[in-house]
């Protein structure tokens, strides 16, 4: 059984506000481990040594100005989340010649994309793939991939991406299924009682609520889609933007405190440390 806890290291020149979020943080977690022995037999991708966030590019169907696609929170939630990974759990990062956390960007169509064991793509409520983008994202999951999506709201950008994804995936032998509260992924490293809904720093400055489009979307969800052994393919966390609250920190304290630090880098470091061991 693998222990993912461990005290913070290596504070070097990261933001103080981070450290002592972080250092707050540990005191919380639980070092609940299941391990799962099925594979594939086909599997090629397996979790590497060292974690890099990998930002998948992608074409947006709809022109909502700048840092709303698959951009939208690169390069600070990258970063600032691998060094809460680091810093919170035994899961060493890629980093570059600085010593700086090194991530990735991959389009799905680049050669490079099975180098990655774990993808992460933001807002997927507005992506739009190419044939051959299709191809390529079905052969990297079923070969051993995973994938996380963030940050897409209501019915309209859910039917969005059940559509795009279905087309990789097709629900008939796919599924998408909701992930219940007694799996892994709530309680492998930090014990959570519920999905957290974590509205964009903006929103919550402006309004003060966390359902960012009402009614439509008044619960966080986190669904999944499993391949035919039970291996954890897609994760999506709908209704919800975590990786908007895993972003510097010294920005906005109170608004980090409330949902970062107990809320999305929590659920954040748990779906990474599943994806590493699984």
């Amino acid at each position: 059984m693998r222990n993912f806890i461990q005290a913070p290291h290596r504070t070097g020149s990261r933001r103080w506000t981070l450290l002592g979020a972080l250092l707050a943080l540990a005191n919380f977690a639980q070092a609940a481990q299941q391990e799962d022995d099925a594979q594939t037999p086909e599997r090629e991708i397996r979790p590497g040594e060292r974690f890099t966030f990998c930002t998948v590019e992608y074409t947006s169907e709809s022109d909502s100005g700048p840092n709303a696609g698959w951009n939208a929170h690169f390069p600070f939630a990258g970063h600032d989340f691998m060094l809460a990974l680091e810093t919170l759990t035994t899961i060493d990062i890629d980093r570059d010649e600085r010593n700086a956390p090194k991530q990735a960007i991959v389009k799905l169509t680049d050669d490079t994309l099975s180098d990655y064991h774990h993808l992460f793509l933001s807002h997927p409520g507005s992506a739009s793939f190419t044939e051959e983008e299709i191809k390529s994202l079905r052969d990297y999951l079923l070969a051993g991939g995973f994938l996380h999506v963030d940050d897409f709201w209501g019915s309209e950008q859910w039917k969005h991406w059940e559509k795009e994804i279905g087309r990789a995936l097709p629900p008939a032998q796919y599924p998408i299924t909701d992930i219940p509260l007694d799996h892994p992924l709530f309680n492998i490293v930090f014990r959570m009682d519920h999905m957290p809904q974590v509205p964009g720093a903006d929103y919550w400055d402006e309004n003060r609520t966390t359902s960012e489009m009402g009614e439509d979307s008044k619960a966080a969800h986190l669904r999944g889609i499993h391949d035919k052994n039970g291996r954890l393919l897609v994760v999506m966390s709908h209704n919800t933007a975590l990786a908007d609250a895993w972003r510097r920190p010294g920005d906005d304290p109170e608004y980090f405190m409330e949902f970062g630090h107990r809320k999305a880098i929590p659920i954040g470091i748990n779906i990474a440390a599943y994806a590493m061991t699984h």
